[in-house]
């Protein structure tokens, strides 16, 4: 195991999640995630990719949302779960992540290369 892949399971253990509001992707976009992070994720086509970021999206959200919430990145996965990435309907867990891992995942972030989902 990599330290990229410590990392990545260090914070995929302490992000929380959350029930968002059925069928809701307001926060879902275009984002960035590491090497690591989209290997766990299915390939998409050249197509999908551009018709997706085309429309701001992601080509991993389906009709019901989310189609690889169980892998989804570390950046989708503090979307509603910190102060600085709240989400736009007031959602989120009953504790929002620890300030130490929201500064972690932002310095793992910063620091590893990063490829368009």
């Amino acid at each position: 195991m990599t330290r990229n892949d410590r990392t990545l399971h260090y914070l995929r253990q302490r992000i929380p999640s959350f029930e968002c509001i059925p069928g809701c992707h307001d926060c879902c976009g275009p984002v960035t995630t590491s090497s690591e992070e989209m290997a766990r994720l299915p390939i998409k086509s050249e197509a999908t990719h551009e018709a997706a970021l085309t429309a701001l999206s992601c080509p991993h959200l389906g009709c019901n949302g989310c189609e690889v919430y169980a892998e989804r990145p570390i950046i989708c996965r503090l979307f509603g779960t910190t102060k600085s990435l709240p989400c736009p309907h007031g959602r989120g867990p009953d504790r929002l992540t620890e300030q130490k891992v929201e500064e972690r995942a932002l310095r793992f972030l910063a620091q590893t290369r990063q490829v368009l989902v």
